[in-house]
C-alpha cells in the first residue's frame, strides 16, 4: 500500500502542462527574445563576437568592475550563438518545469536569478579581466543544485526507483558536465560551480515540502541562509581590482575615432593642395597658407586632443593612442616645415619636409598593421565560444556555457 504521505510522482510533474510553470516559460521567452533582438542588430546566427556582447551587457571584468554591476544580471540573458541558446533553453525547459513545480513560481524565480547572479560573481572573481562571458548556464546549474537538494530531503517519500533514477542520474550528470568544463578550454566552470553551490544553498534555505502539512526543519534553513550571506559577502569584498577601467578604454576609442575622422578631412585637403600645386594654380605663398590652415594646424589640434586623454598603459587602445599622438605631431611639424620652406623657396627644405611627411605616414602604417594583427589574433582566440555538450540525465538536458577570452579589438 502506498504511504499516505508519499510525494507526487516527479515524472508526472516533468510532463505536466507548461502553463503550470509560468516563470520557466517567461525566462525561456526572454532569452529567445533577446537573441532575436540581437540578430536584428547584427549578431551572427552561429556566433556573436565580443563587440556586440559587450554592447548588450556581457560580463567583463574591466567593465563590470568599473561600476557597471548590472552586467551580472544582463549577462544571464545573452548567448553567443544559436547552438549555445538551444542547449541552454533545452536544459531550462527540461529541468526548469520540474524545479518550478517543486519549489513554486516565486521561489523558483529567486533560485534562478540568485544562482545566475552568484555564478557571474564567482566568474568575475575567478576570471578577473580575462573573459567576456554570457549565458544562462550558471542559473541552470543552480536549478540542478536545488533539485538535488530537494530529492535528498524528500527521499523517504519518493518512489525508490524514481529517486535513484533522478538523484544519481542528476548527480552523475552534474559531475560529468563539470569535468568536461575542466578539460575543454573556453568553458567557465567558475560560473557553473558558483551557480550549483548557490542553488543548493537556496534550495535548503527556501525548502518547500512536497506533501502539504509536513514540517521542514528550521535549523538547516537558517544555516544555509547564513552560509550564503557569508559566502556572498566574502566574494563581494574580495573582487580583484581591474587591470584597467573600461571607461578609459571607451574614452581612448572615442578619441581615436574622432582623430581618424579628422584625418580623413585633412587627407582630402592635402590632396587638394598637392593637386593645385602640380597644376600651377597657386603660388608658393598661397600653398603655404593652405598647408598651415588646413594641414599643420589641424594636426596640432589633433595632437593636443589626443594628448588630453590620459589612460593607463594597460588599456588595450593605449598603444594605438600613443602611436596616433606621435603621428599627429610628426605630420604637423613636417607640414609646418613645408609651409616655411615654400615661403622661402627652399627646395632642399621642401624635399626634407615631404620626406618627413612620408616617413610619418609609413611609421604609422607599420604600427597600425602590427596592432591590427595582434588585435585580430586576440579576437580570434577570444571569440570562439565552447558549449558544454548536450546531455540528458534524469530527464534534464545539459546547460551550455559560452565564456570567451577578451578581445583587444575595438568592441
Amino acid at each position: 500500500m502506498q504511504n499516505a504521505l508519499a510525494a507526487p510522482s516527479l515524472t508526472a510533474l516533468m510532463r505536466g502542462p507548461w502553463h503550470r510553470t509560468p516563470v520557466t516559460v517567461a525566462l525561456a521567452a526572454a532569452n529567445i527574445a533577446v537573441f532575436v533582438a540581437m540578430l536584428g542588430f547584427g549578431a551572427g546566427l552561429w556566433h556573436t563576437d565580443n563587440q556586440l556582447q559587450l554592447a548588450w551587457g556581457a560580463n567583463f571584468g574591466p567593465a563590470t568592475k568599473d561600476g557597471e554591476w548590472w552586467r551580472l544580471f544582463t549577462a544571464m540573458f545573452l548567448h553567443f550563438g544559436l547552438v549555445h541558446l538551444a542547449l541552454n533553453m533545452w536544459a531550462l525547459w527540461d529541468s526548469g518545469r520540474l524545479v518550478e513545480s517543486l519549489y513554486g513560481s516565486v521561489r523558483f524565480a529567486l533560485l534562478y536569478l540568485g544562482s545566475g547572479l552568484a555564478g557571474n560573481l564567482v566568474s568575475l572573481v575567478a576570471q578577473g579581466d580575462r573573459a567576456v562571458s554570457g549565458g544562462a548556464s550558471g542559473a541552470i546549474f543552480g536549478l540542478f543544485g536545488a533539485f538535488l537538494v530537494a530529492l535528498a530531503r524528500e527521499r523517504r517519500r519518493l518512489d525508490p526507483h524514481e529517486f535513484r533514477w533522478l538523484f544519481w542520474g542528476g548527480g552523475a550528470f552534474a559531475l560529468a558536465a563539470l569535468g568536461f568544463g575542466f578539460v575543454v578550454p573556453g568553458i567557465d566552470n567558475a560560473a557553473h560551480l558558483g551557480g550549483l553551490g548557490t542553488g543548493a544553498l537556496l534550495g535548503i534555505a527556501m525548502a518547500r515540502p512536497l506533501v502539504r502539512g509536513t514540517p521542514v526543519a528550521r535549523a538547516p534553513r537558517a544555516l544555509a541562509a547564513a552560509t550564503l550571506v557569508l559566502a556572498t559577502t566574502l566574494l563581494a569584498t574580495h573582487i580583484p581590482a581591474p587591470r584597467y577601467r573600461f571607461g578609459d578604454e571607451v574614452q581612448a576609442r572615442k578619441a581615436i575615432r574622432q582623430f581618424l575622422s579628422e584625418e580623413r578631412r585633412i587627407s582630402d585637403s592635402w590632396q587638394s593642395i598637392v593637386g593645385a600645386g602640380r597644376r600651377g594654380e597657386a603660388s608658393f605663398d598661397d600653398l603655404a597658407g593652405h598647408i598651415e590652415a588646413d594641414v599643420s594646424r589641424p594636426y596640432q589640434d589633433s595632437f593636443e586632443q589626443l594628448s588630453s586623454v590620459s589612460v593607463s598603459p594597460a588599456v588595450p587602445s593605449a598603444g594605438n593612442l600613443e602611436m596616433l599622438r606621435r603621428y599627429a605631431q610628426a605630420r604637423g611639424d613636417a607640414a609646418q616645415a613645408l609651409a616655411e620652406a615654400l615661403r622661402s623657396n627652399d627646395q632642399p627644405g621642401i624635399e626634407r619636409a615631404m620626406q618627413a611627411m612620408r616617413r610619418a605616414a609609413e611609421r604609422a602604417r607599420g604600427a597600425g598593421d602590427a596592432g591590427e594583427a595582434n588585435a585580430a589574433s586576440a579576437a580570434n582566440a577570444a571569440s570562439a565560444p565552447n558549449a558544454a555538450p548536450a546531455a540528458a540525465s534524469a530527464g534534464a538536458a545539459a546547460p551550455a556555457s559560452a565564456k570567451t577570452g577578451p578581445s583587444s579589438a575595438t568592441p
